[in-house]
């Protein structure tokens, strides 16, 4: 019987890539497993304070040959991924690969580690895999057209317990809904710029949390909210505003859409792989205009017009066909 390990240097944060594989564990059919940083010592640098860092590779590579799993999907690029790749290559261990978040953009904006020399090693670290898996197709073909090799959409899935039962109500002054990481890399000037112009909303935490709540007065920064609680906020929103250009997806953004809520963003890999523009929100380069645009939009028809098109069933049908298959 096939026992799969996942390997991922990201689990305990609020994020996309620990939403997925939390949800892959609860809906996967095959005994599956899991590796990450918070089993193991581990630290964090300064300019990415979230990130577990495992300071004890060699333990981690001695865990997984204790589970002795049949099959791994490495979630991430850090150490925990590293042992699992080179565990893999020694016992020819068949694995996949998952490609989250675009690093080399986040790298280079938060330290700038130029581009090249990350993709370099993004394209040593993936290639080998029996499949790089990742969420949307504009950054499938992005990967392509830099020399990564067999990638395949990996769709993602909102959980019930995040669709809200609130009716819908129009708010006089707009209110403008952001959810997801308080950090340089999302953009998130541009919209707390809008705080004379809408009602903004951001729930989240992340290194400039306190930098933007002393900047930006009329901000209502919430902190993390999760479950029914998130829900509704989604649901009591009248925009979901996603700033950020160097996502390679989004999960936030389809939790709003399947609230009701129009989503405003730039034209870039992840919006353009969600977003119907005039259906289910707008993109463009100006983001107050996206906003005023989403406000005309009938919310009774938007989660209509997504017609089961994301679920974590399906995400986990496409992992497993891709890394249990002969």
């Amino acid at each position: 019987m096939p026992k799969i390990l996942i390997a991922t240097d990201s689990f305990d944060q609020v994020n996309g890539v620990s939403t997925t594989y939390r949800n892959i564990l609860k809906f996967s059919h095959v005994e599956t497993l899991i590796i990450h940083p918070g089993m193991f010592n581990w630290t964090t640098f300064r300019v990415y304070p979230e990130v577990q860092i495992c300071t004890e590779p060699f333990r981690a590579y001695q865990e997984i040959k204790n589970i002795q799993p049949t099959h791994i999907h490495i979630g991430t690029e850090g150490p925990i991924g590293l042992a699992a790749r080179i565990y893999c290559k020694l016992h020819k261990i068949p694995y996949t690969t998952g490609y989250h978040t675009k690093f080399p953009e986040y790298l280079w904006k938060l330290a700038r580690i130029p581009c090249a020399m990350t993709y370099g090693y993004l394209k040593i670290f993936h290639n080998d895999s029996k499949a790089i898996l990742t969420p949307s197709l504009s950054s499938k073909k992005e990967l392509e057209r830099r020399g990564f090799n067999h990638v395949h959409v990996w769709t993602r899935g909102v959980s019930s317990e995040l669709i809200s039962q609130k009716k819908i109500v129009k708010h006089k002054n707009p209110r403008v809904l952001y959810v997801g990481r308080v950090s340089r890399e999302k953009n998130l000037e541009v919209l707390c710029e809008l705080q004379d112009k809408f009602d903004i909303t951001i729930v989240g935490e992340g290194p400039r949390l306190k930098a933007y709540k002393k900047k930006y007065a009329k901000v209502n920064f919430l902190g993390y909210c999760f479950g029914r609680e998130l829900a509704d906020t989604y649901k009591t929103h009248d925009v979901f505003c996603f700033p950020s250009k160097t996502d390679t997806f989004g999960i936030v953004m389809i939790e709003a859409l399947m609230n009701d809520l129009p989503v405003a963003a730039f034209k870039v890999t992840g919006p353009v792989d969600i977003v119907e523009q005039g259906k289910t929100g707008y993109l463009g380069n100006d983001l107050e205009l996206n906003i005023r645009r989403c406000l005309k939009l009938d919310r009774k028809k938007i989660s209509h017009y997504l017609k089961n098109r994301w679920s974590w069933k399906a995400c986990v049908d496409i992992l497993h066909g891709h890394l249990l298959r002969s």
